[in-house]
C-alpha cells in the first residue's frame, strides 16, 4: 500500500467514526427530547385528572366520595402514624413469595412444555382447563384446605401469577424463528448452546411480558387474599375504612396499590431493556 492509499484509508476511517459519533449524539438528543415530552404530557394529564376529581368530589356527598386534597392529608397522617405501612408490609411479603414461586415454576413448566412434545400433548389441556376457571372461584376451596393464614394467601397469589408465566413462556419458545434453529444445528450447536444462544434470548421478551401480567394479576390476588383470609393486610385496611365511612382514608390504600403497580411495571420495563436491549428499538419506534 502506497503512502497516498494509506492516508486515504485513514481519512475514510476517521470520517466513519465521526459519522457514528454524530449519529449517537443525535439519537441521544432524540431520546432526551422524547423523555421530556413524555414527562410534560404525563404532568398535564395528571393535573387535568386531579382537577376533574376535585370538581366532581365537591358536588357529591362527602360520605360517598372525597377530594384528592383530603386523600393527600389522610395519606400523610397514615404514613406518619405507621398505619399504612403496618397493613402494606404483610401484603408485600405475600406478594413477593407468591409471585416468586409463580415466576419460577411457571417459567420452568412453560419451557418444558415447549421443549418436550409428550408434556405438551399431555398437559396443555389441563393448563387450559385450569386457566379457564376464574381464580376467584378457587379461593374458598383454598381457604378450606390451607386455612386463613399466610399459606392460603401465598397459594392464591401463586394461582393468579402462575398461568400467565406458563402461557407466555410457552408462546415465546414456540415463536422463535425455526430458521435460526436450523442455522444453529447446521453449525453443530449443542442443545445447550441452542437454548442459551437462540431459544432463551428469543423467548425473553415474552417471559418479561408474562412477569408483567403476573404482577398485575398478583396484585388483584393480594387484595382478594386479604379479603377472604385473615384480617390483615392492605385489603383488610380498605374494608375497615370503608365500613366506618372514612372515605378519604379508604382511598389511601387504593391509590397506594395503583402507585405500586405503576412502579413495578416501570421497573420491569427497565429490567427488560437491560436483559433484552434489542427490544428497546421496537419500543422507541
Amino acid at each position: 500500500m502506497t503512502t497516498v492509499e494509506h492516508s486515504a484509508a485513514t481519512d475514510l476511517q476517521a470520517d466513519i467514526l465521526g459519522d457514528q459519533k454524530r449519529a449517537e449524539r443525535a439519537a441521544a438528543e432524540r431520546r432526551r427530547r422524547a423523555a421530556l415530552q413524555n414527562f410534560v404530557i404525563r404532568m398535564v394529564s395528571l393535573a387535568i385528572f386531579l382537577s376533574l376529581w376535585q370538581v366532581a368530589a365537591m358536588n357529591v356527598d362527602p360520605v360517598l366520595f372525597t377530594t384528592p386534597w383530603k386523600v393527600a392529608v389522610a395519606a400523610v397522617d397514615m404514613i406518619v402514624t405507621g398505619e399504612l405501612w403496618a397493613s402494606l408490609w404483610p401484603s408485600l411479603l405475600v406478594l413477593l413469595m407468591g409471585l416468586s414461586l409463580a415466576i419460577a415454576f411457571g417459567t420452568l413448566l412453560g419451557l418444558a412444555l415447549a421443549r418436550f412434545r409428550v408434556l405438551d400433548v399431555g398437559l396443555t389441556v389441563y393448563i387450559t382447563f385450569l386457566y379457564s376457571i376464574p381464580s376467584v372461584a378457587l379461593v374458598p376451596l383454598i381457604v378450606l384446605w390451607a386455612g386463613y393464614e399466610t399459606t392460603a394467601k401465598v397459594i392464591i397469589l401463586f394461582l393468579f401469577g402462575f398461568f400467565p408465566m406458563v402461557i407466555n413462556t410457552y408462546q415465546g419458545v414456540k415463536a422463535v424463528d425455526p430458521k435460526l434453529l436450523e442455522v444453529g444445528r447446521a453449525f453443530r450447536c449443542s442443545e445447550r448452546q441452542l437454548w442459551s444462544n437462540i431459544v432463551l434470548p428469543g423467548a425473553l421478551p415474552f417471559i418479561v411480558t408474562g412477569i408483567r401480567l403476573a404482577v398485575g394479576r398478583g396484585m388483584i390476588g393480594m387484595v382478594l387474599a386479604d379479603l377472604y383470609t385473615a384480617i390483615s393486610g392492605i385489603g383488610y385496611l380498605i374494608v375497615r375504612t370503608a365500613s366506618t365511612f372514612q372515605v378519604d382514608r379508604m382511598f389511601v390504600p387504593i391509590v397506594t396499590l395503583g402507585l405500586l403497580g405503576v412502579t413495578l411495571t416501570a421497573l420491569l420495563r427497565l429490567a427488560e431493556q437491560w436483559v433484552a436491549p434489542w427490544t428497546r428499538v421496537g419500543q422507541e419506534d
